[in-house]
């Protein structure tokens, strides 16, 4: 059996989500040019599915290409971010509601770890982590919403976008806005675990979507 194709595309694959990840952690900033050789190096692949994987990025509208400078970090302006966002909210809080009567305690408690795991990484100002942490707790329930459309849009909007989260040079106001966020994840919990359908479908659309510091994204 010619395995290839399929060895082939899980690179490209790993090379995307390494990418794009550091986009949505604040590694990569906009306009950032991105170092093709570095990466293979660092993930020890060829330049065959890095290509690959930038060019996908670009169609994504994570990244650009320049002549003469290559693949950059896409810069979107606030009023874009504040549409996808606005976008993101309303799928999040449907994918939510609907995800409620499928959930088990095993979800609930692996959102709970989550949540602690956030604390922990906001307390070491690890955000690289809060962020790969804070999408597994929406994760969690996005994928027991039982609508395959919704959760491919979901997660189309916010992987081929930018950060899901606020991102500073000031360390203390960082600290204490995620730490509201988590907060948020706590209360979006009790109301899962309440089976409070309409109330956590409004609080994750108007309350933990709702962009309070739009320099910050």
């Amino acid at each position: 059996m010619n395995k290839g194709p399929m060895i082939y595309h899980s690179l490209k694959d790993h090379v995307y989500n390494y990418i794009a990840s550091q986009i949505q952690d604040g590694t990569l900033l906009p306009n950032d040019k991105i170092n093709e050789a570095s990466i293979c190096s660092q993930l020890n692949v060829s330049r065959t599915p890095v290509r690959e994987a930038l060019i996908k990025l670009a169609s994504d509208n994570l990244l650009e290409y320049r002549p003469r400078r290559g693949f950059t970090v896409k810069e979107i302006d606030t009023p874009k971010k504040l549409e996808v966002f606005e976008i993101v909210g309303a799928l999040d809080g449907l994918a939510a509601a609907l995800s409620i009567d499928n959930l088990t305690e095993e979800d609930f408690t692996k959102m709970d770890e989550l949540i602690k795991k956030i604390d922990v990484s906001i307390e070491l100002e690890n955000y690289q982590d809060y962020q790969k942490y804070q999408t597994y707790f929406h994760r969690v329930y996005l994928n027991r919403c039982g609508n395959v459309t919704l959760k491919e849009q979901l997660i189309s909007l916010q992987d081929g976008f930018i950060r899901q989260t606020y991102f500073s040079d000031d360390n203390k106001e960082l600290y204490a806005i995620l730490h509201v966020m988590n907060e948020h994840h706590r209360h979006i919990l009790k109301l899962l675990k309440q089976k409070k359908k309409a109330d956590v479908q409004l609080y994750l659309q108007n309350v933990h979507w709702k962009i309070e510091y739009p320099e910050m994204i």
